[in-house]
C-alpha cells in the first residue's frame, strides 16, 4: 500500500487504511492467536503502517499479541495507536472511565511494557471522563509528549466543543470516531470543526462491525461475548431494514466489480484526504478484501449511486444502546 495520508496538521504520514486491532482480543467472540498474529504480518507486510488499539483490549491481551506480532520488525516502520483509560473488572465489566493525569501516566507506563516499545506514536483518551477537565488530561499527555514517552496526541468519540479545548492546549494529530455509509453523525458538526483545526479522523466501524461488510445474515449468530448480541442495528425490527440496504449497496458494487465492503470502505476514504478507515480484520481473507478497496475508483455518478442506495440517516437502530450514546461526548 503505496498510499499515504497526513494524520493532520501536526501528525505523521500514515497508510491510507489503517488496521483495528480491536476484534482480536475482545467484543467478537473468540479469536485465533495464530491467525491474528498472521494477519498483523500480513498487514505490514501489504505496506499497512498505522496499527490501532487500546489498553483495555482483552484488558492488555491486545497490546501483548501487537508486541509479540512486532518482534523482529523496526519499530520506525509502524505507528501504533494506543487508547487508554476505559476502566473494567476481571470479569471484563465496565467500571467507568479515569482520564485524571496521574492515571494518565500510569496507564501509559504500562502500556510501553505491555507493547514492549519506548514511545507510543499516537495516544488518546478513548472517551471523555466527565470528572476531569479535558485540558488537565491533554496537559498530561503534552508533559509525556516533551518527556519523549509520546510523538503525538489524538482524541476518540468528542465533540466539537471538546476538540477546541483539547487543541489549545496541545496540537492534535486525529479525532477516532465512527464514520461509515450508516454511522454519518461527524457531518453534521464535527467533521467540519476538525478540518478548520488540521485534525485528522481515524474513521472505526466502517463495515459498522460486519453489518455493511456484505456477509452478515439475519440467520448468522453472534456468539454470548459479542458486541453485536446488544448492538441494536443487529436486533430483530431493526436487521431486515438494515440488511436490506446492504443488498441495494450491493447492487451498486456488482456494477463495479467490486464486493460490498471494499464498496464501504472506499466511500469512507473517499470522503476526503484527511480520513484514514480503520479496517477491523482478524483473519488474512478478511485483510485481503479489505485491502483491495484501495483500487476502487469512485467516480461521481458512483457516488451518487450509492447515496441512493444508503441514504444518509436510512438505518435502523443506533449505533450504540442508548445508555451509552448519553456518555459519549460526540453525541451531544
Amino acid at each position: 500500500m503505496s498510499i499515504r495520508r497526513k494524520l493532520g496538521r501536526s501528525g505523521p504520514e500514515v497508510s491510507a487504511l489503517g488496521l483495528g486491532c480491536m476484534g482480536m482480543s475482545d467484543f467478537y467472540g473468540p479469536a485465533d492467536r495464530e491467525e491474528s498474529i498472521a494477519t498483523l504480518h500480513a498487514a505490514l507486510d501489504a505496506g499497512i503502517t498505522l496499527l490501532d488499539t487500546g489498553d483495555f483490549y482483552g484488558m492488555g491481551h491486545n497490546e501483548m499479541l501487537i508486541a509479540e506480532a512486532l518482534k523482529g520488525r523496526r519499530r520506525a516502520d509502524v505507528l501504533l495507536s494506543v487508547k487508554f483509560g476505559a476502566l473494567r473488572d476481571p470479569a471484563g465489566n465496565w467500571l467507568g472511565f479515569d482520564a485524571r493525569p496521574a492515571a494518565v501516566k500510569t496507564a501509559l507506563a504500562y502500556t510501553l511494557k505491555r507493547l514492549n516499545t519506548d514511545y507510543i506514536d499516537i495516544y488518546r483518551p478513548a472517551r471523555l471522563d466527565p470528572q476531569v477537565p479535558v485540558e488537565e488530561t491533554i496537559g498530561a499527555i503534552a508533559d509525556m509528549v516533551k518527556a519523549g514517552f509520546v510523538r503525538h496526541i489524538g482524541l476518540s468519540e468528542v465533540g466539537s466543543d471538546t476538540i477546541r479545548k483539547a487543541a489549545k492546549v496541545h496540537p492534535i494529530a486525529d479525532l477516532q470516531i465512527e464514520y461509515s455509509l450508516i454511522s454519518r453523525g461527524i457531518e453534521d458538526g464535527i467533521l467540519a470543526t476538525c478540518r478548520e483545526l488540521g485534525v485528522a479522523v481515524t474513521a472505526y466501524g466502517v463495515l459498522s462491525r460486519g453489518l455493511i461488510g456484505g456477509h452478515w445474515t439475519k440467520s448468522r449468530s453472534a456468539g454470548a461475548a459479542d458486541f453485536r448480541n446488544m448492538s441494536p442495528r443487529f436486533q430483530d425490527g431493526n436487521i431486515d431494514r438494515n440488511l436490506a440496504l446492504v443488498e441495494a449497496l450491493r447492487g451498486v458494487a456488482n456494477r463495479l466489480g467490486a464486493t460490498v465492503a471494499q464498496v464501504a470502505i472506499a466511500w469512507v476514504a473517499s470522503r476526503g484526504d484527511d480520513i484514514i478507515p480503520l479496517i477491523g480484520a482478524r483473519k488474512r481473507g478478511q485483510l485481503n478484501e479489505s485491502l483491495a478497496a484501495s483500487n476502487v475508483r469512485l467516480s461521481a455518478s458512483d457516488l451518487a449511486a450509492i447515496e441512493q442506495a444508503v441514504p444518509k440517516g436510512a438505518a435502523a437502530g443506533g449505533r450504540y444502546a442508548q445508555a451509552q450514546l448519553a456518555h459519549l461526548d460526540s453525541e451531544r
